[in-house]
């Protein structure tokens, strides 16, 4: 049966690489949060690392953690603070776009990338498609600089803006 291969085929003895689970390279979170400032403080009050970023969809959270099932607990810890809102956990591994619906600490299942990026404006389209960087959106706010007392003040301070605009 090998004497049909050409002679440059080589066949590792390990074939462990091709199912082992890819480095992902990106993660952010799609969120229905009204405010960079309120999803920073969430997820500092979380000990999640971000860098939260406005958006006309609602505000995005760039994972600085992409390793193993740090997105994936992110993901959990935050749909369970913003209570009622669903969220999606979009991972970029090797160019290929994987997004999961998380409602209540809860993943609900796959959703297809074109879809999640159907209505999504162009800057996150890049983001995702990894054409630009964090760096190069205005209006980032970094979670891990952010104390739990700063955080609480925040989200209060926020409620209270929320409250008199009414």
């Amino acid at each position: 049966m090998t004497e049909d291969l050409p002679d440059d085929i080589v066949i590792p003895d390990d074939l462990s690489s091709l199912t082992a689970p890819q480095e992902r390279e990106l993660a952010v979170l799609l969120t229905q949060v009204a405010d960079a400032e309120a999803l920073a403080a969430a997820c500092a009050l979380a000990e999640i690392d971000v860098d939260a970023l406005p958006s006309p969809v609602g505000a995005l959270a760039v994972l600085r953690d992409t390793a193993g099932e740090a997105p994936e607990q992110a993901a959990a810890a935050i749909s369970k603070l913003v209570a009622g809102a669903a969220l999606v956990l979009v991972t970029r591994a090797e160019g290929q776009l994987t997004c999961v619906r998380y409602q209540g600490g809860v993943a609900e299942g796959n959703l297809p990338p074109g879809l999640v990026l159907s209505g999504a404006p162009e800057a996150l389209e890049d983001l995702l498609t990894g054409q630009i960087g964090v760096a190069d959106l205005p209006g980032g706010i970094a979670s891990g600089g952010i104390g739990r007392l700063k955080a609480m003040r925040m989200l209060t301070g926020i409620a209270r803006r929320a409250k008199k605009s009414k």
